[in-house]
């Protein structure tokens, strides 16, 4: 259970995760199809937006760490949740395609350096102990926004368009003033650790498996496992809806519901990893999560059916913050706290990078070949490749340290 004084910590890392990923880009999956049929752009053009918001992502991961080193945080903060809301805010009417992508990239920026710095404040304002609990809630945000854009979006859509896009601008204004209300209440648990446990700390003999060039492999190969879980995924979170809407001929109804489902996957996922986690550790829950998501987002080309679409919208939406929570708290493990924020912002970059490649290949290949189906069993077959390197870590970490014990 989370206690009262770890609240400001929890909902720092949850707001940030829920605008700058459940909102900032998972918002634009239902509005995709309603998009092209409102005829604002077509379907390739509508494609490109979504990747925009990817390349934003990586621009805004790259300078997450080094910005949150230089600026105040909550300065940081009110800038990235401004541009988020007013990405939606100032889209709500059709548009030229320079604009809408102007704007799709200034809340990828802003969604990734909320995600780079957000969890990791979390971690380093809770005690050791407690952080495999909080570290993995707070991507609970993603969840949350998913859940929440899911079931406003096909509401507002039967208003307007216009409504819709309003309706998720004002949440985000919502979430940026809880944010800041827990932001201020955190900074002073941020304290200086007192001179015995800095001294206990610096006289304390790092284990044989830390050894630079052993911890740099291994950090390295779940970074990049990080980074295929980031192009395994884009057929779920970019194409899903329209996928199921127009081109299985499923409507927008049935489609938003799938959507509704993912998102409540994505709200479950982080209490499922807190779950398994403290069952298994974070390594055996990495790998248990990769084996998942692969098999869930190549379900779609065995059965589109009720039970198969469901199954696969709700697990892969559970292992979209779980892998992502269960990587942070990996990379913590190995590395330590003091270092995370660097090395979660190298991940996020990775994770970035891989996943505009994918978004703008994946958009290339859908305007080549005109059908999203290959793109999953693209999907899932690089998630196998990503779970294949979380398994090459642990041997490689399990072999330095048996090579240096006595």
């Amino acid at each position: 259970m989370i206690n009262r004084a770890e609240l400001p910590a929890l909902f720092t890392g949850m707001m940030a995760t829920l605008a700058g990923i459940g909102v900032a880009r998972f918002a634009y999956t239902p509005l995709l199809p309603a998009i092209i049929q409102a005829e604002w752009f077509s379907a390739s053009q509508a494609a490109y937006l979504g990747a925009a918001n990817l390349l934003g992502y990586l621009i805004g991961a790259l300078a997450g760490h080094p910005l949150s080193e230089r600026y105040n945080t909550r300065g940081l903060f009110g800038l990235c949740f401004a541009g988020i809301a007013l990405s939606f805010l100032l889209c709500a009417g059709p548009g030229s395609f320079g604009w809408f992508f102007l704007w799709r990239l200034v809340s990828g920026v802003a969604g990734a350096i909320l995600v780079v710095v957000g969890p990791s404040l979390a971690l380093t304002a809770t005690p050791p102990a407690r952080r495999a609990g909080v570290g993995t809630l707070v991507f609970t945000g993603i969840g949350l926004g998913t859940l929440v854009s899911a079931l406003v979006v096909p509401t507002l859509l039967a208003v307007s368009l216009t409504a819709t896009w309003l309706a998720l601008g004002l949440l985000v204004v919502l979430a940026g003033f809880c944010c800041d209300r827990h932001l201020v209440r955190l900074h002073p648990l941020r304290t200086t650790p007192p001179p015995a446990a800095r001294q206990a700390h610096t006289d304390k003999k790092p284990a044989p498996a830390t050894r630079p060039t052993a911890l740099a492999l291994v950090v390295a190969l779940v970074m990049v496992a990080y980074g295929l879980d980031a192009i395994g995924f884009v057929p779920h979170t970019v194409f899903w809806v329209d996928y199921l809407a127009r081109e299985q001929a499923l409507g927008a109804h049935a489609a938003s519901l799938q959507w509704a489902i993912f998102g409540l996957g994505a709200l479950c996922g982080p209490f499922i990893v807190s779950g398994v986690t403290r069952l298994l550790g974070w390594h055996q829950g990495l790998v248990l999560a990769f084996a998942t998501k692969a098999a869930a987002v190549a379900l779609p080309l065995v059965s589109i059916a009720l039970i198969s679409r469901s199954a696969s919208s709700f697990l892969v939406g559970a292992m979209v913050p779980g892998i992502v929570a269960l990587t942070s708290g990996r990379l913590a493990e190995l590395a330590g706290p003091a270092r995370h924020k660097r090395l979660w912002g190298q991940a996020t970059a990775t994770f970035a990078a891989a996943q505009a490649f994918s978004g703008y290949g994946m958009s290339a290949l859908y305007d080549a070949w005109h059908t999203y189906t290959p793109l999953y069993a693209i999907g899932s077959a690089v998630l196998a490749g990503g779970l294949v390197l979380v398994l090459l870590s642990q041997a490689v970490y399990t072999r330095r340290v048996s090579a240096a014990a006595p």
